[in-house]
C-alpha cells in the first residue's frame, strides 16, 4: 500500500467564504476559480485513511466535490462556526459506518455538546441523528493514529486558544494569531506547512500576509502553503507572484502528496 500522504484542500476562504454574498469587491467577482473559497477545512488521507480538520458550513459540498466515501475522524482546531457547523453532514458516513470519532480540546468538545446536543445524547436518540465518539486533544499530548503520530500545537487566535496539529512531515495551523516558542519548536522539521494569511492589512486576531511570511521563514518547512484567505488579500494569481519559493497560496481542492 501506499504509505504517502495526500492533502486536499477543501476550502480555503475565511468564515464568509469568497465571494462574500452580496459584494462587489473585484475579487469576489472574479471568474478565477482559484479566487472562489470556501470554508477552510483540510482532508488528509494516507493508507486508506481519511482524516478531516475542522467540519464547516461547507462540508457537505466538499465531500461531494472530492467523492469522499469514507470518514475515520474529524479533528478540531476551536469551535467558531466556520469551523464546526457542518458536523450534522457525517450523518451519510455514520449511517455507513457507526459512531464517527472526533478530536477536540475539552472547551470545544463542551460548545459542540451545547449547540448540538442531539449527536451527543446518551439516551432518547433521535433516530435519524448521527453519533459521535469524543476524544479530549490536550497539549503535549501525542495521538496515535493509525499508526501515524498526531501533534497538538497550540496558539491563539487573539485570546482564544486553538489547536493546530502535526500529522508527520505536515502541520496545519489556521485562525492563529500568536504561537509561544515551546509550541514553535513542534514545527521545525516539517516538509510542509499550511498557515492562515488573511489579508494584507493587519487583523485582531489571524496573521496577515507579512506576518505569515514571516512564520514562514522561522519554521523553515520546505514548503508552505496559506490558506483561511479574504478577498481583502487580492486576486490569487497576483498574490502568487509575489511571494517567496515555496511559498504558495492553497486553492480549494488543490492536492498536494508527502
Amino acid at each position: 500500500m501506499d504509505d504517502r500522504m495526500t492533502i486536499t484542500f477543501l476550502g480555503t476562504g475565511t468564515s464568509q467564504g469568497i465571494p462574500v454574498i452580496g459584494s462587489n469587491h473585484p475579487v469576489c467577482l472574479s471568474k478565477d476559480p482559484k479566487d472562489k473559497r470556501l470554508r477552510v477545512s483540510v482532508l488528509i488521507s494516507w493508507k486508506g485513511f481519511n482524516y478531516v480538520i475542522d467540519c464547516g458550513p461547507d462540508f457537505r459540498q466538499q465531500m461531494l466535490s472530492n467523492s469522499v466515501t469514507k470518514l475515520d475522524g474529524i479533528f478540531f482546531t476551536h469551535e467558531h462556526a466556520d469551523h464546526t457547523a457542518g458536523i450534522d453532514d457525517i450523518r451519510p458516513f455514520f449511517f455507513r459506518q457507526g459512531d464517527i470519532p472526533i478530536y477536540a480540546h475539552e472547551r470545544v468538545i463542551g460548545s459542540l455538546r451545547t449547540r448540538f446536543d442531539y449527536i451527543f445524547a446518551d439516551e432518547n436518540r433521535y433516530p435519524g441523528a448521527p453519533a459521535v465518539t469524543v476524544t479530549e486533544v490536550v497539549k503535549d499530548e501525542t495521538l496515535l493514529l493509525d499508526g501515524l503520530e498526531v501533534i497538538p500545537i497550540e496558539a491563539y487566535h487573539n485570546r482564544l486558544q486553538v489547536f493546530g496539529y502535526r500529522l508527520g512531515d505536515f502541520v496545519y495551523l489556521t485562525d492563529v494569531k500568536r504561537v509561544e516558542e515551546d509550541e514553535m519548536q513542534k514545527l521545525f522539521g516539517a516538509k510542509v506547512l499550511v498557515v492562515n494569511a488573511l489579508r494584507v492589512e493587519p487583523h485582531h486576531s489571524h496573521l496577515n500576509l507579512e506576518e505569515a511570511l514571516t512564520f514562514a521563514e522561522k519554521a523553515k518547512a520546505e514548503k508552505t502553503y496559506f490558506t483561511h484567505i479574504s478577498h481583502y488579500l487580492g486576486f490569487h494569481e497576483e498574490v502568487q507572484k509575489q511571494l517567496p519559493k515555496n511559498v504558495y497560496l492553497a486553492y480549494d481542492n488543490l492536492k498536494i502528496t508527502i
